[in-house]
């Protein structure tokens, strides 16, 4: 039996889905200092490679200098059983993103599980509707800060997160050691140009649309350090950016009957301020 426990625990161990982490805790916690991280190029590189690299930065920067955009993500990632077989599972997302400080996002798992997270600006929203919970956090700042936040800090899982970070070209400049040029092909029928590249924990392909507006149109990344090397892929769809928003997009309605409880990562500072609370009044 394929059990949910499996699932979660499988992909728990890709919490920090961050699209290009070099290390495991490459993205430090919120408002600490990140360590420089240099990708390790053994050789220069030649005329393919670096026409494969500006592609890759072009659509990096295309992507981390758009102001709103809405986009679907249709993805599925690897679950190794105990036996060592690997059961995909799935899930579609909707994005929707707004520079500074804005983001709604709607997900439904493969067993029909939903959840939502929105980042309002002021605070960070999570409503998990087959739990029957939701809980909140004040958010610490700009998407950038917020992002890392809600996964470093909070402890929550938002797959290729890297990608809707303002600062995706140093990410990616970076961290990723070699890009090669594949093909140039033809993905849902759109021209597109099909990349591999590399850092020291993940490899990773990518499809980008050939033309001015080089849209993200495919990701395969493989945890070749991780058991059974893993593969998560996401294709993007109907990519939206002039989408309609006002402030209803960015605000969470949590629907009654829903109980609210505290992140995960919250209870240990929780527990440690009423041990010291209590303390104190011991002392007294």
């Amino acid at each position: 039996m394929i059990t949910n426990l499996l699932r979660r625990s499988s992909w728990a161990s890709l919490l920090l889905v961050l699209l290009l982490s070099s290390a495991p805790h490459a993205y430090p916690a919120s408002g600490q200092k990140e360590p420089p991280v240099r990708a390790a190029r053994a050789h220069p590189e030649t005329a393919s490679q670096a026409e494969a690299r500006a592609i890759l930065m072009k659509m990096a920067q295309f992507l981390g200098g758009t102001q709103n955009f809405r986009v679907g993500v249709r993805s599925g990632y690897d679950a190794e059983q105990p036996s060592g077989q690997k059961i995909e599972f799935g899930e579609y997302r909707t994005v929707t993103l707004s520079r500074p400080d804005r983001m709604r996002v709607e997900t439904e798992r493969s067993d029909g599980a939903k959840t939502l997270v929105v980042l309002t600006g002021k605070e960070i929203v999570l409503v998990d509707l087959a739990s029957k919970v939701y809980a909140t956090a004040p958010q610490p700042g700009a998407l950038d800060q917020s992002i890392v936040y809600f996964v470093k800090d909070l402890g929550m899982r938002l797959p290729l997160a890297a990608l809707l970070l303002n600062r995706l070209p140093e990410e990616l400049q970076t961290r990723v050691g070699s890009v090669d040029y594949v093909e140039k092909t033809s993905i849902y029928g759109t021209a597109s140009h099909h990349l591999a590249a590399r850092t020291d924990t993940v490899d990773f392909q990518v499809w980008v649309a050939d033309g001015d507006k080089p849209l993200l149109q495919r990701i395969v990344l493989t945890y070749k350090k991780a058991v059974g090397q893993p593969q998560f892929w996401a294709d993007f769809i109907d990519w939206n950016f002039a989408p309609q928003l006002n402030d209803a997009t960015f605000s969470a309605q949590v629907p009654e009957g829903l109980q609210k409880v505290a992140f995960a990562a919250q209870l240990p500072r929780a527990s440690h301020t009423a041990r010291q609370s209590s303390a104190k009044k011991g002392a007294k």
